[in-house]
């Protein structure tokens, strides 16, 4: 008979260390992998601590397409399998610990540990982290539970309580010597109630204990789970909300027992579900192995973006966040008294109200989502939003999603970015997708009168202009405080409005979902009209206005371009498409016109024979090859829509693209850098253009793919692989940057646009023309 708990220690420890490193874990490592496939990971420790033991951990998280109970859930399971492989019975004791901690400076103290016991065998341990005046430090409470599955072979016992130091609780170094002695804890622990809460400074940990016997030769498992309930949020300078999840399960903190249970009583259910919606994409013999489990990994933006997945826009009627009362504009009449500068954000804010008459003679009211105190702004909105503001929509209420442009630029649901990403949500939460469509659609009928000054040229402008995308949904006030973006003015982008009016008939046409259409149509025409103003010579294409007017900020653009002016084609297809469907007729056929006039303007003014310039400026970046000048196209192939441009046109911008930008660069291991030169060197122009975006990338190799050259387009993408996920790259997995130059310096880890390997899938799961 072996114990697992009286191995020998080989490592390294000081004799007097009461904290964790005193642990004897008789575990180097060399013998042990990880495999990731998200939202699932495997760690194999072969031979490792016990060379006659074999055991797997299996890391599974309820990420589950089209199923919006619970993929909300905050929990995870780790199954692990043990195999002995030798000739007596092996009793092993797995333990699972947790710090009551989350994160940071965690000084407060206050915090209490205690046992519970659940049903279908489920125990564990509860650790109750509180927050002092949590509104003002901008921390809710949480409450994590670590739990296990008791079996018939498997036996759970807990320690509610052990600290890093001497003082009130055993030591992490004398709950060590417990285990190694008895293989187990007390079950007495079990009804010792909640514990002393924790002093300032105070790291309290809890452990929850396995074990089982495995016969020779034979196999157990054993599950634990992870769950934590901190059901509000609360953002700085907006409301609180409640999370998905406490739609099902509340918002009480012991729901966290309820989450710990049912993830260890439905987990395999979820690895059922998961492995029915991999296998088709695991098991195609057509596909490269790379991009199998690159498809899936890069998914875990979803989950580790700054994600927030809220149930109801508001904690209660009436309210428009916990210090600001909904006003009744019929009875306000107010003036503007005053302008203040904040220097330290570079935004001119400006206590501006009007009276309802004022509102009135207007033709716009104000609804709900554009209440704000009126002491310190006003936003007017067009009526027509009122409808999407106010629908219930019963099965189709999947609440509201932001998901953060990246963790080092923190605005939500950053628009031209989400252009790349959302094909992944499209394809596996495409409720979402519609609901953040409508978000945005909304926002294009709203105006928000304060000033905010830009960086960029030192103006000043109007947070948000009516009839312009926004940029982004905001940071301290999502929804109600758009455009956090203050470097340039994005009313004046010529990207944006485009990729709204794309985005949105793609997930018409995908979805086939009328109301949806009829929802955000006067957003579209809206969007359309406003970009008018942008062509100033009546040729019916838009001019950029010789800054960096588009996603890519730094990059100037003179004149027509071959970035936004194929957009635009795409949106005038997209706009007479929609248009007829819903009944618009007159304005499908304004929108015919524009086209059929812009197209030819365009090719004159862009195309050299083999591909678009850059721009129809007289800059020495002019005529540089750009490796996304077919965004337009790809959202074109994509939404079933005709060609802007013939096939030989688009094939020959794309064998030049794949011949400069990806094959010059180190024989296509990078991916495709943003700009080249005709005569084969990198365009040095500015920052973006010598970098290479990882999703611009993915989003040309799933161009490629529409275009019937689909070994160019996975040798481009592999090119990202390469260098971010594989072992003789930058070491970038799940934390895909937005760029890297050619020497693997990144920019801005950890971000949204490389979900654009879905628009591969994507285009790979659209019928073929023969």
């Amino acid at each position: 008979m072996r114990e697992f708990g009286k191995l020998k220690n080989r490592s390294h420890r000081k004799a007097d260390d009461e904290g964790i490193s005193s642990w004897g874990w008789n575990l180097s490592g060399q013998h042990s992998t990880y495999h990731a496939l998200f939202p699932r990971a495997w760690t194999i420790y072969d031979g490792e601590p016990d060379p006659e033991l074999k055991i797997s951990c299996r890391q599974i998280s309820p990420f589950i397409p089209h199923n919006y109970r619970e993929s909300s859930l905050p929990a995870a399971v780790f199954v692990y399998t043990l195999v002995n492989t030798g000739k007596e019975r092996a009793k092993v004791s797995l333990l699972f610990t947790w710090a009551n901690s989350i994160g940071g400076v965690s000084r407060s103290g206050d915090h209490v540990n205690e046992p519970f016991i659940a049903e279908d065998g489920v125990s564990g341990v509860l650790l109750h982290h509180k927050q002092i005046r949590w509104t003002e430090k901008r921390n809710p409470p949480v409450t994590f539970a670590i739990a296990a599955c008791e079996t018939q072979n498997v036996s759970v016992s807990v320690l509610p309580c052990f600290g890093l130091s001497e003082g009130n609780n055993i030591t992490a170094k004398g709950m060590w010597s417990k285990m190694v002695q008895d293989g187990q804890f007390d079950r007495e622990n079990f009804s010792s109630g909640p514990r002393m809460p924790s002093s300032p400074r105070e790291t309290l940990c809890a452990a929850v204990s396995a074990s089982t016997w495995v016969e020779p030769h034979g196999k157990t498992t054993v599950a634990f789970s992870l769950a934590w309930s901190s059901p509000k949020v609360k953002f700085s300078k907006g409301g609180t909300f409640q999370r998905r999840y406490t739609k099902f399960y509340g918002t009480s903190e012991r729901a966290v027992v309820n989450l710990a249970h049912d993830a260890l009583t439905n987990y395999k259910r979820w690895e059922e579900e998961i492995e029915k919606w991999q296998s088709p994409i695991l098991f195609d013999e057509n596909l490269p192995e790379w991009y199998k489990f690159t498809l899936f990994n890069e998914l875990y933006f979803l989950v580790a973006g700054g994600t927030i997945w809220i149930d109801t826009p508001f904690l209660s009627s009436g309210t428009r966040n916990d210090r600001y009362p909904v006003r009744d504009l019929e009875n306000t009449n107010v003036e503007v008294t005053e302008a203040k500068v904040n220097s330290e954000q570079g935004v001119v804010v400006e206590n501006t109200t009007a009276s309802a008459d004022d509102i009135a003679a207007n033709g716009e009211q104000c609804t709900d989502d554009c209440r704000v105190p009126l002491s310190s702004r006003f936003s007017t909105c067009n009526s027509q939003s009122l409808s999407m503001m106010d629908q219930q929509y019963d099965d189709n209420d999947v609440g509201r999603f932001l998901y953060l442009e990246g963790v080092e630029y923190i605005m939500w649901c950053t628009y031209d970015v989400h252009f790349y990403a959302s094909f992944a949500l499209l394809e596996l939460f495409p409720k979402i997708e519609l609901n953040i469509q409508r978000e945005f659609a909304q926002a294009v009928l709203c105006e928000d009168g304060r000033r905010v000054k830009f960086l960029a040229k030192g103006n000043t402008g109007i947070r948000k202009v009516r009839g312009a995308v926004p940029h982004d949904l905001g940071t301290h006030d999502p929804w109600s405080e758009m455009n956090a973006y203050n470097i340039h003015d994005t009313s004046e982008w010529k990207d944006l409005n485009p990729k709204f009016v794309l985005q949105v008939y793609r997930d018409f046409a995908a979805t086939a979902d009328m109301s949806f259409g009829v929802d955000v149509w006067p957003a579209v025409r809206t969007a359309m009209e406003y970009m008018d103003q942008f062509d100033r010579d009546g040729d019916g294409l838009i001019e950029n206005d010789g800054f960096p007017d588009q996603t890519y900020d730094t990059w100037t653009v003179h004149g027509v371009s071959a970035y936004c002016g194929c957009l635009w084609l795409a949106a005038l297809q997209a706009a007479a498409a929609m248009a007829h469907q819903l009944g618009h007729r007159d304005f499908a056929e304004t929108c015919k016109r524009k086209f059929l006039k812009a197209k030819p303007a365009f090719e004159a003014k862009l195309w050299n024979g083999s591909y678009f310039n850059y721009d129809s400026g007289s800059s020495s970046n002019s005529k540089s090859i750009q490796a996304d000048q077919l965004a337009g196209q790809w959202y074109t192939a994509s939404s079933g829509l005709p060609p802007l441009f013939d096939d030989f046109k688009i094939k020959s911008s794309l064998r030049k693209i794949y011949d400069f930008n990806v094959m010059k660069i180190k024989g296509g291991r990078m991916g495709a850098v943003n700009g080249m030169h005709p005569n084969g060197k990198v365009a040095e122009t500015c920052m973006q253009s010598r970098e290479i975006w990882t999703g611009v990338t993915y989003g040309v190799a799933a161009t490629m793919i529409l275009a019937g050259m689909e070994e160019e387009a996975f040798t481009t993408a592999e090119g990202i692989f390469i260098a971010g996920w594989s072992e003789e790259g930058y070491g970038y997995w799940f934390q895909t940057p937005e760029a890297w130059t050619l020497d693997g310096h990144y920019r801005s880890l950890i971000y949204m646009r490389p979900l654009s390997i879905w628009g591969m899938q994507y285009a790979l799961n659209r019928p073929r023309p023969f």
